[in-house]
């Protein structure tokens, strides 16, 4: 018989092990972006989750430290793309920066200033239901609005700080 593992203490934790293990488990890739006061603005978030489906909700984490937020969160609505695994570039042009990150997209935007990519795997018009305050980040809560999909290819995979793809082992 094995001893049972010993975990570390909270006071053991540190950023690098946590990002580190965190880091193991994969998560989708979304890019989220409005137009607001007629300007281009978006991010790319790989904690996109579904919420709820009455109301239907989903949701994205964002860091505190975001310069980017607190203009996108003026929008009135906020579109939210899926990224399909060929969209590798186009996540490190969101994180990138401000001035290029929209440049040679194919992109809508609804007459509520919702953006998003055309050849994404699934877009949404969403609005913010709500903001909840979540230590260094926020978790920013969406109310679907519309909902497209069409794509059947593979997302694309955040996944040990590094954009995959399900079927091949770099995007």
């Amino acid at each position: 018989m094995t001893a049972a593992p010993v975990f570390p203490t909270n006071q053991d934790l540190d950023p690098a092990g946590l990002r580190q293990a965190f880091g193991i488990f994969p998560t989708g890739v979304v890019a989220v972006a409005a137009e607001v006061d007629g300007e281009l603005t978006g991010l790319a978030a790989s904690s996109f989750t579904s919420v709820s489906l009455d109301p239907p909700l989903v949701s994205f984490s964002i860091a505190n430290t975001s310069k980017t937020w607190p203009q996108l969160r003026r929008a009135r609505h906020v579109g939210v793309t899926i990224l399909a695994d060929h969209h590798g570039p186009v996540a490190r042009r969101l994180a990138g920066p401000v001035e290029t990150r929209f440049e040679g997209l194919t992109l809508a935007r609804t007459d509520l200033g919702a953006v998003t990519l055309r050849d994404g795997l699934a877009q949404f018009d969403t609005s913010i239901y709500r903001e909840v305050e979540a230590g260094d980040h926020t978790i920013v809560l969406l109310r679907l609005h519309t909902v497209e999909h069409v794509d059947t290819s593979s997302p694309l995979v955040f996944h040990r700080s590094s954009f995959r793809s399900l079927l091949h082992p770099q995007a």
